[in-house]
């Protein structure tokens, strides 16, 4: 969603358009974004007055947004809707006196854009030991959590908040990424059998060291994460599992597969069928509709009788590829 939509940002404005963070932790999506004259800061106060700008899909401070709008340009938050669910629960829940244990890295947009949601009433533990290091809480106790996180992270710290706080609220649906859960799911059925695993995607992208740290729990020995084909090591043999981070676009694992050459092929493993679909965000479905609406008024068409604009079956990968 972010993706599209920061495409959609690029077509209907003058350079240079601007992003507050990377639009998503991926060193290709953001090169060629910033070839198209994007221009990613780390502060809004970067962003000229006037000037189009878009939030990153890891969530952004109330204050992040607050600045932004009152900058007077275009603002379109593209933060990812499981995030935003995060943001609801940690104000609903410090709203009514809890003290909120969150489960989240270090220095993440998306864990510094959470915890500034309600920063008296949050507190970011990363383990097992960390919660055991919490103070003795006279108010109830709510967790919460990063979306990108491992299974196997979130579970220790779970389990270990459970035994701490033992009335302890909980969202009824998990916070977890579904994106970031179905390809750990995925990999922990290939990795015990691969001589190898492939992890595709940035550094700095959480659910993507995830991956690489799961594929060294699960018993496999040589495991690389790389940010494209011309990574890969030359000494690769046997059977070597290939994953990628959600949001390492197809031409990546095209890119790898074609380099690996297979020589008996490649084995899809899918373990589920994502049919999952975020709209684009409101403002900027508002934009494309007004830009719609001129393009239908200048050319003379008739107004009832267009196709809704609707991107449900466009899929990022097909819209990063054709930027140009």
């Amino acid at each position: 969603m972010a993706i599209k939509a920061l495409a959609w940002m690029v077509r209907s404005f003058d350079p240079p358009v601007y992003c507050y963070h990377e639009i998503v932790h991926n060193q290709l999506v953001v090169r060629r974004f910033e070839d198209l004259g994007v221009i990613f800061v780390d502060d809004i106060a970067e962003v000229p007055e006037g000037r189009p700008v878009m939030l990153s899909a890891h969530g952004s401070a109330p204050e992040v947004v607050a600045a932004a709008e009152q900058a007077g340009g275009y603002v379109v938050d593209a933060v990812c809707p499981l995030v935003t669910k995060v943001h609801h629960e940690v104000k609903v829940r410090a709203g009514k006196g809890y003290q909120i244990v969150y489960v989240g890295h270090e220095g993440h947009e998306e864990a510094v854009g959470t915890m500034a949601v309600a920063p008296d009433a949050i507190h970011r533990v990363e383990s097992a030991a960390e919660v055991d290091a919490l103070p003795s809480f006279e108010q109830p106790v709510a967790l919460l959590a990063q979306t990108t996180l491992s299974h196997r992270d979130w579970e220790e710290v779970l389990v270990a908040t459970g035994e701490r706080f033992p009335d302890m609220w909980m969202p009824g649906r998990s916070d977890l990424c579904f994106a970031t859960t179905n390809r750990q799911s995925a990999l922990m059925e290939i990795a015990p059998q691969c001589d190898a695993v492939i992890v595709i995607g940035s550094a700095n992208s959480s659910n993507t060291v995830a991956l690489a740290k799961l594929a060294v729990e699960s018993g496999c020995e040589r495991v690389f994460r790389v940010n494209g084909a011309e990574e890969l090591p030359d000494d690769l043999e046997g059977t070597v599992g290939v994953t990628a981070g959600a949001s390492a676009p197809e031409e990546l694992v095209n890119a790898i597969i074609e380099r690996l050459n297979p020589a008996e092929g490649v084995s899809e493993v899918r373990i589920t069928e994502e049919d999952e679909y975020f709209p684009p965000p409101r403002s900027m479905r508002d934009l494309l509709q007004s830009i719609d609406d001129f393009a239908t008024l200048a050319f003379g068409g008739p107004m009832n009788a267009r196709p809704p604009v609707n991107d449900r079956h466009l899929h990022a990968s097909d819209v990063l590829a054709g930027l140009e």
